[in-house]
């Protein structure tokens, strides 16, 4: 494809490329950087072309490539080929795609902390730790004359203690981590014509949602995705809950509403500032919800029933309070101030089942230690938490994870 050209450069350095086809005809005048192994993303000889853009150059240039025998690159080949060449752990890997992915600048902060490896250096620590107990407690086995003495085994006891807790705050940050990856399920709720697709609007940035003084106008959900305060919010406006209609239509749009609300992370419960306060606030529908209510009209004043109560009060109409109302949402969402540079470390499903599971391995181990049970199953338990450990980073990997998941990544990348 080079003629020779890319054999003879120099390592790391830019330089003028002719590409010709198989007749002598020049395709185009590129850019060749060569980097050789294993000074390169995937450990590899690598050689990259910048060619000049459009369709058709790409296209031959490409149509060469694989002339002269270069093969297409699949989903995430260049990051599987770099962790299997030790460039890369497996949440380093993970990175990679969460970098492409982010959507939020908290969410772009997160991906760059596991791209550096900080939740794989966290979870080879304790996996070290874990070796260090293992080798310990296998040491008395291997010389029963040797009882471990109290004052050992409660050492050996409170380092298990120390391990265990670690994966527990690991195990904490899977909310997060959802909420930085997948955004945050919302849901705009409330009466007919209290502003919900005008709020919709008012966030989004542009009229996305028709907004008409007639009741019953949205019938179906409506879903879009929009970054408040650098959190990824996935909105659903609903259709209007009253008890006053018999359009079977608008019934199932309500009954829709209701389950997206049952659902949601969190509801932005709307109400006309002008009309009177109902009699029973709305509530989360599970633990894990929270209920955010907003008054809305508030310029064209507010009703005496609503003095005192702790809501956020705004005007889609001229766009006062929503500083404030992006303020809440951080604070209630994202409790901690992450922008003094604090650690955005989350662990995603795939982490959070390995660490379930030696978390729960651990905890059995410690019970048996604790109760004199034979230490023999101790040490089983031991390896099997810390297997589930390497798991994560992939010192322990098999086939049908890593192809799960670097299925997920773009081609190529």
């Amino acid at each position: 494809m080079t003629r020779g050209k890319a054999s003879a450069a120099p390592d790391r350095l830019a330089q003028l490329c002719i590409v010709r086809n198989d007749r002598g005809e020049i395709i185009d005048e590129t850019l060749m950087t060569v980097f050789r192994a294993p000074r390169s993303y995937t450990g590899e000889n690598v050689c990259e072309f910048a060619g000049h853009g459009g369709m058709l150059v790409m296209r031959s240039l490409l149509e060469r490539a694989l002339a002269c025998g270069a093969t297409l690159a699949g989903p995430g080949e260049f990051t599987q080929q770099a962790f299997l060449h030790g460039k890369l752990d497996l949440t380093q890997a993970e990175g990679v795609m969460d970098l492409i992915s982010a959507q939020t600048h908290y969410a772009l902060r997160a991906a760059h902390e596991q791209r550096q490896g900080k939740l794989g250096q966290q979870t080879e620590l304790a996996r070290d730790q874990l070796l260090e107990c293992i080798a310990h407690i296998e040491a008395y086995i291997d010389f029963p004359e040797e009882d471990i003495s109290p004052e050992v085994g409660v050492a050996l006891n409170k380092k298990l203690q120390a391990i265990a807790q670690k994966l527990s705050q690991l195990l904490a940050t899977a909310d997060r981590g959802r909420i930085l990856r997948e955004g945050i399920r919302t849901v705009i709720f409330g009466a007919p014509n209290t502003g919900k697709s005008s709020l919709l609007n008012r966030l989004l940035g542009y009229e996305r949602a028709i907004v008409s003084q007639t009741a019953g106008t949205t019938r179906d959900s409506i879903e879009e995705s929009v970054n408040v305060g650098g959190l990824l919010l996935r909105l659903t406006d609903t259709a209007g809950m009253r008890q006053d209609t018999s359009d079977v239509i608008e019934k199932e749009g309500m009954r829709r509403s209701q389950k997206l609300r049952e659902q949601a992370d969190l509801v932005l419960a709307l109400f006309d500032a002008n009309e009177e306060k109902p009699i029973t606030p709305p509530s989360p529908c599970h633990p894990h919800q929270h209920v955010l209510i907003l008054l809305n009209k508030i310029d064209q004043g507010e009703h005496p029933s609503w003095q005192g109560t702790p809501a956020l009060r705004l005007s889609c109409l001229h766009g006062s309070g929503f500083d404030a109302l992006e303020d809440t949402l951080r604070n209630t969402l994202m409790p901690h101030n992450f922008d003094d540079g604090q650690s955005l470390i989350s662990i995603n499903a795939r982490h959070q089942d390995c660490l379930r599971r030696a978390w729960q391995s651990l905890q059995t181990a410690i019970e048996m230690l604790t109760s004199g049970e034979d230490l023999t199953l101790v040490s089983i338990d031991l390896r099997e938490a810390m297997d589930a450990l390497g798991e994560i980073s992939g010192k322990i990997d098999s086939d049908d994870i890593l192809g799960v998941i670097f299925s997920r990544f773009c081609i190529g990348k």
